[in-house]
């Protein structure tokens, strides 16, 4: 069952894609060094469905910043990966492994951004030719292994308060 919406909720979400948004710009100096991965996995750990929100602002937002060119095609799927990773892991395992999980997906996801990235390059730049893009692939592997060592890092230190500040918000805020 999906959970109905309260204004608090709203304003939350909406908080929370501004933080993605701002811990993305403030981070931009290191390159795939960001708290977005983070902050994905953690708002789907509790707020599900409706997580979607503010990953597409922040996926809108990008766009209006750095403008919709075609590398921005991409971020209407690859963001919904680790939603989608996270929504399949069952609800009702101990907290403890699932906040393993948590990390490991967005350890995962880090190191996994360029080959989740590459469909969207052979189609748009390679003119659908996919011999290209296992080049490609290897070619982006620093940023990817940055990107997830990154992510494994910020997971494992912030995945777990960030949902327990969410949960408790969600329990304690009326």
């Amino acid at each position: 069952m999906i959970k109905k919406l309260k204004l608090k909720d709203i304003a939350l979400l909406s908080l929370l894609a501004a933080l993605m948004c701002v811990g993305d710009f403030a981070m931009e100096w290191l390159p795939n060094v960001h708290f977005v991965g983070v902050l994905v996995v953690a708002t789907t750990a509790v707020y599900g469905i409706w997580a979607l929100l503010p990953i597409y602002v922040y996926v809108f937002l990008q766009g209006f910043v750095a403008g919709f060119g075609l590398w921005w095609i991409a971020y209407l799927y690859i963001w919904a990966v680790p939603w989608l990773i996270v929504m399949l892991i069952p609800k009702k395992l101990p907290p403890k492994v699932k906040t393993i999980l948590y990390i490991a997906v967005c350890a995962a996801y880090g190191f996994l951004f360029g080959t989740l990235y590459a469909p969207s390059q052979v189609i748009l730049f390679f003119g659908g030719d996919f011999s290209k893009m296992i080049p490609w692939i290897i070619a982006g592997l620093p940023f990817d292994i940055t990107h997830g060592i990154s992510n494994l890092v910020l997971g494992t230190f912030l995945i777990y308060p960030i949902i327990k500040i969410l949960k408790f918000s969600d329990k304690y805020a009326k």
